[in-house]
């Protein structure tokens, strides 16, 4: 089992940028794939960014491609969401997740996840 543990998140003007951290505890960290998936007031927890096991594969939301990167140290147990060029519809909470799957697949699905974080807010003000 793996605890996952956010931050990062705050309130930043349309066009800036934020760095989310997910910390992992455990000592099996790169046995899993990483994503981060946002839920906005009322509506579904959508996927975001999915990173394979040991980095090598990586998957965009279509709405977030060229602005947002995804990427994972797993000397330090932490994957990262660099957000660029934000915009007020990027405002969600924001959730770390870990799956249980072989490497180079960064799933994409919600159902593909078997650990979630409490999730960080990102609030981008027009």
């Amino acid at each position: 089992q793996v605890q996952l543990v956010e931050s990062g998140g705050g309130l930043v003007q349309a066009g800036g940028s934020l760095r989310l951290s997910c910390a992992a505890s455990g000592r099996t960290f790169s046995r899993y794939a990483m994503g981060w998936f946002r839920q906005a007031g009322g509506k579904e927890r959508d996927f975001v960014a999915g990173i394979s096991r040991t980095g090598g594969s990586t998957a965009y939301a279509d709405s977030v491609k060229g602005r947002f990167t995804i990427s994972r140290d797993n000397t330090k147990n932490t994957v990262y969401l660099q957000m660029n060029t934000l915009k007020p519809e990027d405002t969600a909470v924001y959730y770390c997740a870990a799956a249980v799957v072989g490497d180079w697949y960064a799933p994409t699905a919600h159902d593909e996840y078997d650990y979630w974080g409490q999730g960080t807010q990102v609030t981008v003000s027009s």
